[in-house]
């Protein structure tokens, strides 16, 4: 084999590896919504409807707290109308949570969940949540965003309080200016 074709076929591969590992980066996205969907992680719970809930114990409360953050480079305020509740596990409870956008352009944002303790979030069910879609908002736009949330009766009795935290991050830059215009 002279050098010109080994040359060749290690260009070829070299390329089929390139092919493949961008082929598998587009592949990451839906695979981590599938699995987190899945395993019920992340707090990806979308599409998933509670029906007969109920509180089977009206002693038991469980305190719920709430933050907000901006990811860096994020200029929107952005906070919940409260700190915490306290809840009943097994009753349907809402939050809101105010954003406001101060620049002067049209920007759009995506929230981000987490939940902790990390045991919690099998037991953590959103129903709503403005996290389900991208926000888009105009110059000195100001909205009201809900999150309707389960605390499950099945919450382990040595979890007392939980966080939701949800992290803003700016994906103007991601979209096209046609459709940022269009919303």
């Amino acid at each position: 084999m002279s050098e010109a074709s080994a040359n060749r076929r290690l260009i070829q591969r070299l390329l089929l590896v390139v092919v493949a590992m961008f082929g598998f980066g587009f592949a990451l996205v839906p695979i981590y919504e599938v699995m987190c969907q899945a395993l019920g992680i992340n707090g990806k719970t979308a599409g998933v409807v509670y029906e007969g809930v109920q509180v089977v114990n009206e002693a038991r409360t469980v305190r719920v707290q709430f933050l907000a953050t901006n990811s860096a480079g994020m200029v929107w305020e952005f906070r919940p109308k409260n700190d915490e509740l306290l809840v009943h596990p097994g009753a349907v409870n809402e939050m809101i949570f105010v954003a406001s956008n101060p620049s002067n352009s049209i920007m759009t944002a995506q929230a981000v969940p987490s939940i902790a303790p990390s045991v919690a979030a099998a037991y953590f069910h959103k129903t709503e949540c403005f996290c389900f879609t991208q926000q888009v908002l105009q110059p000195g736009q100001r909205i009201e965003m809900p999150v309707r949330f389960i605390v499950d009766r099945d919450l382990p009795e040595d979890v007392h309080h939980l966080t939701l935290a949800y992290t803003l991050f700016d994906i103007t830059a991601t979209k096209s200016p046609a459709a940022v215009a269009g919303r």
